[in-house]
Protein backbone atom coordinates (compact mmCIF):
# COMPACT_ATOMS: atom_id res chain seq x y z
CA UNK A 1 0.00 0.00 0.00
CA UNK A 2 1.68 3.65 -1.19
CA UNK A 3 0.28 5.14 2.46
CA UNK A 4 1.67 8.60 2.05
CA UNK A 5 3.44 10.63 4.92
CA UNK A 6 0.21 12.63 5.45
CA UNK A 7 -1.59 9.49 6.03
CA UNK A 8 0.76 7.71 8.57
CA UNK A 9 1.17 11.02 10.26
CA UNK A 10 -2.45 11.90 10.55
CA UNK A 11 -3.25 8.78 12.59
CA UNK A 12 -0.37 8.96 14.90
CA UNK A 13 -1.43 12.41 15.11
CA UNK A 14 -5.07 11.51 16.25
CA UNK A 15 -3.76 8.24 18.27
CA UNK A 16 -2.01 11.02 20.33
CA UNK A 17 -5.42 13.04 20.92
CA UNK A 18 -6.73 10.15 22.03
CA UNK A 19 -4.40 8.91 24.82
CA UNK A 20 -4.08 12.68 25.82
CA UNK A 21 -8.32 12.54 25.81
CA UNK A 22 -9.57 13.74 29.29
CA UNK A 23 -6.89 15.85 29.87
CA UNK A 24 -8.27 18.83 27.67
CA UNK A 25 -7.02 20.06 24.48
CA UNK A 26 -3.63 19.30 22.97
CA UNK A 27 -1.59 21.42 21.10
CA UNK A 28 -0.34 21.08 17.89
CA UNK A 29 3.38 21.86 19.24
CA UNK A 30 3.05 18.79 22.19
CA UNK A 31 2.04 16.85 19.17
CA UNK A 32 4.91 17.73 17.10
CA UNK A 33 7.23 17.16 20.03
CA UNK A 34 6.38 13.88 21.31
CA UNK A 35 5.63 12.93 17.70
CA UNK A 36 8.61 14.21 15.88
CA UNK A 37 6.50 16.06 13.16
CA UNK A 38 6.59 19.66 11.86
CA UNK A 39 4.77 21.55 13.49
CA UNK A 40 3.41 23.11 9.89
CA UNK A 41 2.55 19.82 8.42
CA UNK A 42 0.65 19.05 11.70
CA UNK A 43 -1.23 22.53 10.77
CA UNK A 44 -2.31 21.35 7.66
CA UNK A 45 -3.21 17.70 9.04
CA UNK A 46 -5.34 19.06 11.52
CA UNK A 47 -6.85 21.56 9.70
CA UNK A 48 -8.54 18.60 7.35
CA UNK A 49 -9.56 16.61 10.18
CA UNK A 50 -11.08 19.48 11.51
CA UNK A 51 -12.80 19.87 8.13
CA UNK A 52 -13.87 16.68 8.23
CA UNK A 53 -15.23 16.96 11.62
CA UNK A 54 -13.03 14.36 13.40
CA UNK A 55 -11.38 16.79 15.93
CA UNK A 56 -12.70 20.29 17.48
CA UNK A 57 -10.31 22.99 17.85
CA UNK A 58 -10.31 25.07 21.08
CA UNK A 59 -8.69 28.38 20.85
CA UNK A 60 -6.84 30.85 23.26
CA UNK A 61 -4.29 29.95 26.39
CA UNK A 62 -4.00 25.92 26.91
CA UNK A 63 -6.49 25.41 23.41
CA UNK A 64 -5.26 22.88 20.79
CA UNK A 65 -7.55 19.85 19.97
CA UNK A 66 -10.07 17.05 20.81
CA UNK A 67 -11.58 14.51 19.38
CA UNK A 68 -15.17 15.27 18.03
CA UNK A 69 -16.76 11.86 18.68
CA UNK A 70 -15.60 9.21 20.79
CA UNK A 71 -12.47 7.26 19.76
CA UNK A 72 -14.64 4.10 18.98
CA UNK A 73 -16.64 6.11 16.90
CA UNK A 74 -13.96 6.93 14.57
CA UNK A 75 -12.52 4.56 12.09
CA UNK A 76 -8.74 4.76 10.49
CA UNK A 77 -10.66 4.85 7.55
CA UNK A 78 -12.58 8.28 8.40
CA UNK A 79 -9.24 9.48 9.16
CA UNK A 80 -7.66 8.33 5.44
CA UNK A 81 -10.75 9.60 3.73
CA UNK A 82 -10.38 13.22 5.85
CA UNK A 83 -7.10 13.48 4.61
CA UNK A 84 -7.46 12.45 0.78
CA UNK A 85 -5.22 9.26 1.50
CA UNK A 86 -5.20 6.65 -1.14
CA UNK A 87 -5.36 3.21 0.60
CA UNK A 88 -5.20 0.87 -2.78
CA UNK A 89 -2.37 -0.88 -3.46
CA UNK A 90 -1.40 -0.16 -6.70
CA UNK A 91 -2.39 3.08 -9.17
CA UNK A 92 -4.66 1.67 -11.54
CA UNK A 93 -7.15 0.96 -8.92
CA UNK A 94 -7.09 4.64 -8.03
CA UNK A 95 -10.27 5.94 -8.93
CA UNK A 96 -9.30 9.22 -9.11
CA UNK A 97 -6.17 8.78 -11.44
CA UNK A 98 -5.91 7.78 -15.20
CA UNK A 99 -4.37 4.51 -15.45
CA UNK A 100 -0.85 5.01 -17.32
CA UNK A 101 -0.73 1.28 -17.54
CA UNK A 102 -1.49 -0.01 -21.54
CA UNK A 103 -2.48 -3.42 -19.93
CA UNK A 104 -5.13 -1.90 -18.01
CA UNK A 105 -8.21 -3.94 -19.98
CA UNK A 106 -6.38 -7.10 -20.02
CA UNK A 107 -4.98 -7.35 -16.65
CA UNK A 108 -5.17 -10.31 -14.80
CA UNK A 109 -3.18 -9.22 -11.19
CA UNK A 110 -5.10 -6.51 -11.50
CA UNK A 111 -7.58 -8.45 -10.01
CA UNK A 112 -5.47 -9.85 -7.33
CA UNK A 113 -4.45 -5.97 -6.37
CA UNK A 114 -8.48 -5.19 -6.40
CA UNK A 115 -8.83 -8.06 -4.08
CA UNK A 116 -5.56 -7.09 -1.67
CA UNK A 117 -7.14 -3.42 -2.15
CA UNK A 118 -10.58 -4.63 -0.58
CA UNK A 119 -9.14 -6.58 2.49
CA UNK A 120 -7.20 -3.09 3.32
CA UNK A 121 -9.94 -0.98 2.92
CA UNK A 122 -11.87 -4.00 5.21
CA UNK A 123 -9.08 -3.58 7.80
CA UNK A 124 -9.10 0.29 7.84
CA UNK A 125 -13.05 0.37 7.73
CA UNK A 126 -13.62 -1.83 11.05
CA UNK A 127 -10.28 -0.68 13.01
CA UNK A 128 -11.44 2.24 15.29
CA UNK A 129 -9.03 4.61 16.92
CA UNK A 130 -9.65 2.96 20.40
CA UNK A 131 -8.75 -0.51 19.13
CA UNK A 132 -5.60 1.15 17.66
CA UNK A 133 -5.24 2.76 20.84
CA UNK A 134 -5.50 -0.28 23.09
CA UNK A 135 -3.42 -2.09 20.97
CA UNK A 136 -0.94 0.11 21.67
CA UNK A 137 -1.15 0.23 24.88
CA UNK A 138 -0.50 -3.70 25.11
CA UNK A 139 2.27 -3.80 22.23
CA UNK A 140 4.01 -0.70 22.65
CA UNK A 141 5.97 2.24 24.84
CA UNK A 142 3.19 4.16 23.96
CA UNK A 143 3.97 7.05 26.79
CA UNK A 144 0.70 7.28 29.33
CA UNK A 145 -0.13 10.62 30.34
CA UNK A 146 -0.48 11.02 33.98
CA UNK A 147 -3.68 12.37 34.48
CA UNK A 148 -4.37 16.00 36.19
CA UNK A 149 -7.27 14.48 38.02
CA UNK A 150 -7.13 12.15 41.40
CA UNK A 151 -10.22 9.96 41.78
CA UNK A 152 -10.92 8.18 44.32
CA UNK A 153 -13.71 5.44 45.10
Amino acid sequence: MRLSSKGRYGVRAMLDVAVHEGMGPVSIKSISQREGISLNYLEQIFNQLRKAGLVKSVRGPGGGFLLSLRAREIKIMDIMKALKEAVTPVYCLDNKEKPHCKYITDCSPRLLWRELGDKIKEVLEKTSLEDLLEKSRKTSSLSQPEHKYIFQI
